[in-house]
């Protein structure tokens, strides 16, 4: 179960353009960045600093299992 969670992340098929993984590595540093500062909330600065290094790695690796997911989920929209 783990492995295949790591196997999602950290490889797979690129399905990110260049303008996105840049776009991803550059937000995804910097806000890693901005959550090293001292703030008095230390949960919030967690946060941020997880959250960046996930967009960081998205950017790195060219892949994103959640569009992946969108992208080859099998599911037609609803038609109403």
């Amino acid at each position: 179960m783990a492995s295949d969670l790591i196997h999602d992340v950290f490889s797979g098929e690129r399905n990110l353009t260049t303008k996105e993984r840049t776009i991803s590595v550059v937000l995804g540093l910097g806000l890693a960045a901005a959550a090293a500062q001292p703030r008095p909330n230390k949960f919030l600065s967690l946060a941020a600093l997880v959250a960046g290094s996930l967009l960081a790695i998205r950017g790195a690796t060219g892949h994103c299992a959640a569009k992946s997911l969108m992208n080859d989920g099998g599911h037609s929209p609803a038609r109403i």
